[in-house]
């Protein structure tokens, strides 16, 4: 029957070629990450974070790119020295969180600029971090990012309840406890690991994006945090299968495909979560009683 074999090749082309395997495989390390990472961006409202780390990062990428050292080092350099400085700042300077922000990841990102455009061809080197290379992917990326990836899945698991404590209510955190601020320095470190992770795989432009939508979906679906992390790897992971198949069979760039498709699940779970879903929510409350019934 040629239309189960067409769509059987269709389902099955993709992954004869490794570079397609290591692609999924690296998706999926950073859809876990970003979902559990990201879960705690949401729930604190600090989505600017995520972009300003991203583009801090660009500073260490671009040092190390000059040194000839690794550019995930650098990246993870820059990204943990950034957040510490703007968690510094707003808490020693008396500055608002979204001021600090501004004023040190406009900084890394201009230094960053400033690093690169003294060197000659770096246009070509360092445009898959700009824009996300994931098909090009090697052994060595892979096992880097599962390195990362799973030190930062182990340091949440084993601070859970004290950062789940300090980001709902920090007040009494600290009442109970808690090393808040350790745990707010910590919580920014891990977040520019996360973004460290995603950055071969969807760049810079778009690693908020993984880091912030299949998150924003998942808490449109359940409510605790931990539903949030699982629900959101699911999305994320979704999202980079279709993302893949899309961009194999549509020859377009895989990074946008994969963003893409998180942002029509959200989408989807806009309209139509039971919880939060706009259709539902919409629902007269006699019949959303009698359906309950």
């Amino acid at each position: 029957m040629p239309a189960i074999s067409d769509l059987t090749a269709y389902l099955t082309d993709p992954w004869a070629s490794e570079f397609m395997v290591r692609a999924l495989l690296a998706l999926i390390m950073v859809s876990i990450v970003c979902a559990v990472m990201g879960s705690f961006v949401v729930v604190k409202g600090m989505a600017f974070i995520g972009d300003a780390l991203a583009h801090a990062s660009f500073g260490g990428v671009a040092a190390a790119f000059v040194l000839g050292g690794s550019i995930y080092l650098g990246a993870a350099v820059a990204a943990i020295i950034t957040s510490l400085a703007i968690a510094f700042l707003s808490r020693r300077a008396g500055l608002r969180f979204d001021t600090a922000i501004g004023i040190v990841f406009v900084g890394a990102f201009a230094l960053g600029i400033l690093i690169i455009s003294r060197q000659e061809g770096y246009i070509v080197d360092l445009t898959s971090f700009v824009f996300g290379n994931v098909l090009g992917v090697g052994q060595d990326d892979l096992v880097l990012i599962a390195v990362i990836a799973a030190a930062v899945l182990l340091l949440v698991a084993a601070f859970y309840k004290e950062l789940l404590f300090t980001a709902y209510d920090p007040t009494m955190a600290a009442a109970a406890g808690v090393p808040v601020a350790i745990m707010q320095y910590g919580l920014l470190g891990l977040i520019g690991l996360a973004i460290v992770v995603a950055l071969k795989a969807v760049g810079i432009v778009l690693v908020v994006a993984m880091l912030v939508t299949p998150a924003a979906t998942a808490q449109l679906l359940v409510r605790r945090l931990h539903l949030m992390m699982a629900v959101g790897a699911g999305v994320g992971a979704l999202s980079s299968l279709v993302g893949l198949y899309v961009s194999y069979h549509a020859d377009v760039a895989t990074s946008a495909a994969v963003v893409l498709a998180a942002t029509v699940l959200f989408l989807l779970a806009f309209l139509f979560s039971p919880r939060r879903g706009l259709f539902w929510v919409r629902r007269p409350a006699a019949l959303a009683g009698a359906g309950e019934g």
